[in-house]
């Protein structure tokens, strides 16, 4: 208890010398200090959210001072208090509103804000990453991808960073089984490292950004085979995807670049199955195409044979 007044009080002096008095003006400057280290001192004694409290009055005195940089730090370091309150209140299984975690977002929206307006778009995109991430971590995919799609818009200059954020909305979305918003995202990805990756010399794309072709074009082809989209009802660049696993028309060129031989037959046999209803050979397909799949492609072909073993009469 006395510990607790004891800061208490101490938050309490620091806030009397910043009000205003007649001739005198407040030293700001040392109470952004001294609030700092109030909050440090909470955070070592594991009072993440009294830590946050102070984090906040330190951002406004930095906002006083016109130091946007101090003030975003604060903003930061705030939120992240918040946030480590709340996940303690997870970890004892404590009733909650989730009210630290509310505090915590609002936080980073401030302090991305402020990046924002002084034009410090990396680290306001590098803040909405870490804001998704943390949503995500509490099962809020739905408010975690706006997060997401924010930073691959901060980041539409730096090609590889945008697709790595845009990566993160279309999991998001594969989590919350809207699949054809993840179809979407992918196909969108997909132009981006055709339009953006391309060599200086032969204009085609190279090094990570065949990697994110290939990625982007497995999971946009089980997509589409759990979609099963109707030809009247297929979009044109999801049919010209199709087109490339047709026994007739193989794009040897992109089996090169981007999949791989192996990896194209066996997604062309998956198609030819898909489309003849051929569950048992789809089944010995998904042996061979296991080991060459991420997780949550194993999980969309698992998907599709399921649906194939047990349709569900919707169309899509």
């Amino acid at each position: 208890m006395e510990k607790d007044s004891d800061i208490l009080s101490r938050y309490r002096a620091v806030t009397n010398k910043l009000k205003k008095r007649f001739l005198k003006k407040p030293n700001v400057s040392e109470g952004s200090e001294q609030f700092s280290s109030l909050a440090k001192t909470l955070k070592v004694q594991e009072c993440p959210q009294y830590a946050g409290f102070c984090y906040l009055a330190q951002a406004r005195c930095e906002h006083t001072l016109s130091n946007a940089a101090g003030e975003a730090q604060a903003l930061t370091e705030a939120a992240r208090s918040f946030l480590a309150a709340e996940r303690a209140d997870v970890d004892l299984r404590c009733p909650t509103f989730q009210e630290h975690l509310t505090a915590s977002i609002n936080c980073y929206s401030h302090a991305i804000r402020v990046h924002i307006e002084n034009k410090q778009t990396a680290l306001a995109a590098a803040l909405c990453l870490e804001v998704g991430n943390v949503l995500r971590s509490f099962n809020r995919q739905g408010e975690a991808t706006s997060h997401y799609q924010r930073a691959a818009e901060l980041q539409s200059q730096s090609p590889l960073d945008c697709l790595a954020a845009l990566k993160n909305v279309a999991q998001c979305k594969l989590d919350t089984k809207d699949y054809e918003g993840a179809l979407a995202v992918l196909t969108e990805m997909a132009y981006l490292a055709q339009e953006r990756g391309g060599s200086s010399t032969t204009g085609k794309p190279i090094g990570a950004y065949c990697d994110v072709l290939s990625q982007c074009e497995v999971t946009r082809v089980l997509l589409l085979m759990l979609l099963q989209p109707t030809p009247q009802r297929i979009r044109p660049e999801h049919a010209q995807t199709l087109e490339k696993y047709a026994w007739e028309s193989p794009d040897d060129n992109f089996t090169e670049l981007y999949l791989g031989e192996d990896l194209f037959l066996l997604l062309q046999s998956v198609v030819m199955a898909c489309q003849s209803k051929d569950l048992e050979s789809l089944r010995a397909l998904q042996l061979d195409l296991w080991p060459l799949l991420r997780p949550e492609q194993n999980q969309l072909l698992h998907l599709v044979i399921q649906e194939l073993a047990h349709p569900s009469g919707e169309g899509v």
